[in-house]
């Protein structure tokens, strides 16, 4: 078992960042792929970036590349999402996860956090 919790989120005005953090404790964190999703209003959960066990690989969705950045502090039981550029669009919670990647390279979440909501005002 693997918990995961998020905090950082907030209210920024379109143009802002923001970083979200997400504590992990349980099974070793480094074992897994972390990920993070986030769910708008009335919208299904979508896939917004995955990174690898050594942080060496990173996949991002295409409404948030070149925006967001993904990292990831194993020594922390940590990973964070750096957000600049911040649309009203990216409204929406933003969830933590850890599991795997497929071999097809599509993330595959286990274990998720509570959310964190992030608003961003236009």
């Amino acid at each position: 078992q693997v918990e995961l919790v998020e905090s950082g989120g907030g209210l920024v005005q379109a143009g802002g960042s923001l970083r979200l953090s997400c504590a992990g404790s349980g099974r070793p964190f480094s074992r897994y792929a972390m990920g993070w999703f986030r769910q708008a209003p009335g919208k299904e959960r979508e896939f917004v970036t995955s990174i690898s066990q050594s942080g060496g690989t990173t996949y991002y969705a295409n409404s948030v590349k070149g925006r967001f950045t993904v990292s990831r502090d194993n020594a922390k039981n940590s990973v964070y999402l750096q957000m600049n550029s911040l649309k009203s669009e990216d409204t929406a919670v933003y969830y933590c996860a850890a599991g795997g990647v497929l071999s097809s390279g599509t993330y595959c979440p286990n274990y998720w956090g509570q959310g964190t909501q992030v608003a961003v005002s236009s």
